[in-house]
């Protein structure tokens, strides 16, 4: 599967400055910032600024953002969570009648790929959501095209990610991504499975789901003055809201069957992301005192809490399990990877962990020198006394090319672990493996870039048009 390089990505841009130790929380405390800053700017349309700062803080440490933190470690889902709010201010616009959206629309959906999968399906369902409601409500087929166009620029932008995420799939074992464990059915609210850990942390996202849909109908309900002119956005909040909370519980189970790539946001409590929005804006524009919107907050750090004391603690590994995973690494044994992106046929229990990197699989003896073994490119020597094959502790991806003293050569797979096997004749063998670019990666980079020099003429050309009319005036 293809993924961008982690140096690409907000924390691997830190990371590479700072230790993983330090640039941790150097990390979520920036996306904490650029989240409120997010919630700041949609809530400036709404309330004055003393009132849209409390919205800002709130969004940033509502407690869904604390699970992911604390218990979750998922950053990447985190990060998806600045765009939740730009989504719907700018739907807001498009509703609001401005046509110019298209661009900017695109760019937070390409942003939604490009930093989290499930978090990109939960936002384009949410787009339709709401596109298609306020254009029931208008009667207008413009803000449909207006949607459609901005999910079409989005996946051009983010196409370098999306073609070969789309395509490898039929490399790997992409079904165990909703294998027993990771199903929607086993994730439903107060969901009962044979993990008791399992259970343990559905049930602190069990009640903290029940406590936020409370909220969010307290703070609706009290939003009457709001909602008299404003209904056209209660409506859009109140029907997503309820749909969020629909796709969490067991009777939603036929949705997330038969909608398009819905069963692989995996877990239905995911919707919290969006949920946890919701309650934001509910609460800052429908709980106006201040004595209620403390009590909200201190009854949010108590869900957290009893969670946290009787339901699960945070941070399930603990000293001796870190140890293990950094001291795999100092050896090389390396860590336990996900089912889903293991190769067709192989199976990584299989394989001995500590093996070498490169041993002889046949009878033949051979002396093999490694002299480079990078992320994506290998190189050793192998002096055979005889024809054979050497199994490599590597998988075989089709991306992978293999030379032997400079001819490109055509590896095999070990049939119990999936490991590849290069052949190799007797005396001197120097080969040399790379991971070079297939045809769904130079057309996804192509069609990204086409995207961009399409966007930037376009924005030129409507630059000088504006620069004549005004001229001319």
């Amino acid at each position: 599967m293809f993924y961008p390089p982690a140096s690409w990505t907000l924390g691997g841009l830190i990371s590479a400055v700072f230790p993983w130790s330090v640039a941790s929380p150097i990390y979520i405390w920036i996306v904490l910032v650029l989240a409120g800053a997010s919630m700041f700017v949609l809530a400036r349309r709404f309330v004055e600024p003393r009132d849209a700062l409390f919205a800002a803080v709130l969004y940033a440490v509502n407690p869904y953002h604390m699970v992911i933190v604390y218990w979750r470690s998922s950053f990447a889902e985190l990060l998806a969570s600045c765009l939740v709010p730009l989504l719907l201010l700018l739907v807001l616009k498009v509703a609001d009648g401005e046509k110019r959206v298209v661009v900017p629309l695109g760019f937070v959906l390409a942003g939604a790929w490009l930093t989290n999968a499930p978090a990109a399906v939960m936002l384009h369902y949410s787009l339709a959501l709401l596109i298609v409601y306020f254009a029931w409500r208008q009667r207008s087929g413009q803000i449909l095209l207006i949607g459609a166009g901005a999910v079409v620029l989005g996946a051009c932008i983010a196409a370098f990610y999306l073609v070969p995420a789309i395509y490898e799939q039929k490399w790997v074992e992409i079904a165990n991504a909703v294998s027993a464990g990771s199903r929607p059915s086993d994730s439903f609210l107060f969901i009962h499975t044979a993990d008791p850990d399992h259970d343990a942390f559905n049930r602190i996202v069990s009640w903290l789901a029940v406590f936020e849909i409370a909220v969010i109908a307290c703070g609706a309900f009290l939003a009457k003055a709001w909602r008299e002119s404003r209904r056209e956005v209660w409506d859009a909040l109140a029907g997503w809201a309820a749909a969020c909370s629909l796709l969490m519980f067991s009777a939603s189970s036929l949705l997330w069957e038969f909608l398009p790539k819905l069963q692989f946001m995996q877990f239905p409590w995911r919707w919290l992301l969006c949920l946890s929005m919701i309650v934001t804006i509910f609460v800052t524009v429908g709980l106006r005192r201040w004595w209620m919107r403390g009590t909200i907050c201190v009854l949010a750090l108590g869900v957290i809490v009893a969670g946290w004391t009787r339901a699960q603690a945070p941070w399930w590994d603990n000293v001796a399990d870190l140890r293990e995973i950094q001291d795999n690494m100092a050896t090389g044994a390396g860590y336990e990877g996900t089912d889903e992106y293991t190769p067709l046929g192989a199976d990584p229990a299989n394989i001995d962990k500590d093996a070498r990197k490169v041993t002889v699989a046949g009878p033949a003896h051979a002396a093999i020198v490694v002299t480079r073994w990078d992320v994506e490119s290998k190189e050793f020597t192998v002096q055979s006394s005889a024809a054979d094959q050497v199994a490599l502790r590597l998988f075989r991806y089709p991306a992978w090319r293999v030379t032997v003293n400079g001819q490109v050569v055509e590896t095999a797979t070990r049939t119990d672990t999936g490991q590849m096997l290069v052949p190799v004749g007797a005396g001197t063998n120097r080969v040399r493996i790379h991971f070079v670019s297939t045809w769904d990666r130079v057309a996804g980079g192509w069609i990204s870039v086409a995207a961009i020099v399409f966007l930037m003429i376009w924005l030129l050309r409507r630059r000088n048009l504006r620069g004549s009319a005004l001229q001319t005036d």
